[in-house]
């Protein structure tokens, strides 16, 4: 079977913190109004989430092929009918838009194959069994071929030994942000990677044996600057990874 395409050269991790309450309002409003409207003029809507961690905090990721067409993408679809028409109610959910890391691949054939063939269609309601958890290290220096190297031969197969085979690999797109209306995170070097669960309980039993184990974390440590964070990612009814 040939391997699907690459998803995305450039993802937005957007991390948005919301109203207390207005979860669920924003995830009916983005499913039906904001999905197909943002992909028709280029962007790709990987996935959006529940942080199962934080009942206020609404997740997606947002891709493009290039920084150009990231420009170009997000001045029709903000300038453009949905957006308008509908900003107001977005907005009025929120409290923070602006935890945004940009990434990429951290080489060829590191990031997002597409997801699945097809999202589901407007109006699903079932929300999918399975867990996303997404790792971010934050480096003291840009990432390099060393950190690439040593995650690649050292911590991948711990992490696969204990039931968490890293799907994507990313790390921070240093390009200036081309669309300045909506701030990104900058001055920080990020290495993240991505991990799908089929359900729950398999997540819960990955930390169960990765609580007994620092193999996974002890080669990464000279790179590091800070603790890392987990994010424990719910994917909601039209979530397209998943």
């Amino acid at each position: 079977m040939p391997s699907l395409p690459a998803c995305c050269s450039v993802l937005e991790l957007r991390q948005y913190t919301l109203h207390p309450g207005q979860r669920d309002v924003l995830l009916q409003l983005f499913e039906q109004a904001f999905i197909e409207p943002q992909e028709a003029v280029g962007m790709h809507i990987v996935g959006q989430f529940r942080d199962e961690d934080r009942p206020d905090r609404f997740v997606w990721l947002r891709g493009f092929r290039d920084m150009a067409s990231r420009r170009d993408a997000l001045h029709a679809f903000y300038g453009g009918p949905a957006w308008k028409a509908h900003r107001d109610a977005a907005n009025a959910t929120m409290q923070d838009s602006d935890n945004v890391l940009l990434l990429r691949p951290v080489r060829e054939g590191s990031g997002l194959s597409h997801p699945s063939p097809s999202r589901p269609a407007p109006g699903t309601a079932a929300h999918p069994e399975s867990r996303v958890e997404l790792t971010l290290c934050y480096l003291k220096a840009p990432a390099e071929e060393g950190l690439r190297a040593r995650f690649e031969q050292q911590v991948r197969p711990v992490l696969t030994e204990l039931g968490a085979t890293p799907r994507a690999l990313w790390e921070t797109e240093p390009a200036e942000n081309t669309f300045p209306a909506l701030p990104v995170r900058t001055g920080e070097h990020v290495f993240a990677w991505l991990t799908v669960f089929p359900d729950a309980g398999h997540h819960r039993e990955h930390l169960r044996r990765r609580a007994t184990s620092t193999a996974w974390l002890e080669p990464l440590q000279p790179w590091l600057c800070a603790p890392l964070e987990h994010l424990l990612l719910a994917p909601t009814s039209r979530s397209e990874l998943r």
